[in-house]
């Protein structure tokens, strides 16, 4: 009985050794810029940066270039990742956030389930660290302004910002229209568990980015 359970355990442990061996592992990019160094920092697990200066980078780097290539794919990818959370496929969501974030690593929705995922597999270090990027992302958005108009809209650089920010306060997109009023600004009127409201983001940065990418 002592050997069966000393070689139960000891297939368990090379069976946890392989995983974190083959584990997918997130591709920095090869660039020499700004994006690239954030992204090699925030890796080795520094996560003390400037959230506003790293996304602003991304708008300005090679990989946003290589995004904008590769938007189909970016687009399966956070769609394959929302359909294995419903499984539970724990190795398999590892692998899809890690390439996502491999393509564009300010993606917070990517960073939210990833150290979730760790969270229940009990790996506590890299679930505190992609749940300190998450947050310093957020919050270099929420902390700017308070959504209440576009004088005061949240600043985001990507669409997908917004939506995560929705995501989080459980609102429901009933309508949406672009507002000039001492800005430029998305207004978005939602169903919330609190009632209906109205949230701004101010969005000047989209705009550039959709230059960048020649959709504007």
């Amino acid at each position: 009985m002592a050997k069966f359970v000393l070689s139960f355990f000891a297939a368990l442990m090379l069976g946890h050794g392989a995983f974190a061996g083959n584990e997918a592992k997130i591709v920095i990019p090869a660039f020499d810029d700004k994006y690239s160094g954030f992204v090699r920092q925030l890796e080795a697990g520094q996560t003390d940066i400037n959230y506003t200066e790293f996304r602003n980078s991304f708008l300005e780097s090679e990989q946003f270039k290589v995004v904008a290539n590769q938007s189909p794919d970016l687009r399966t990818l956070r769609t394959t990742m929302r359909e294995l959370m419903k499984s539970s496929k724990y190795p398999e969501i590892i692998d899809v956030t890690k390439k996502i974030l491999s393509l564009d690593y300010t993606d917070m929705e990517a960073h939210k389930i990833l150290q979730q995922t760790y969270k229940i597999l009990g790996d506590t270090g890299n679930a505190k660290k992609y749940h300190d990027i998450e947050f310093g992302l957020l919050n270099s958005i929420v902390r700017k302004g308070d959504g209440k108009s576009c004088r005061t809209g949240w600043p985001v650089v990507q669409v997908e910002e917004e939506y995560f920010i929705l995501g989080m306060l459980g609102a429901n997109v009933r309508k949406q229209s672009v507002d000039n009023t001492g800005g430029v600004c998305d207004r978005i009127e939602v169903e919330t568990p609190e009632g209906n409201a109205t949230y701004y983001f101010e969005i000047s940065k989209v705009f550039e980015g959709y230059k960048k990418r020649g959709l504007k």
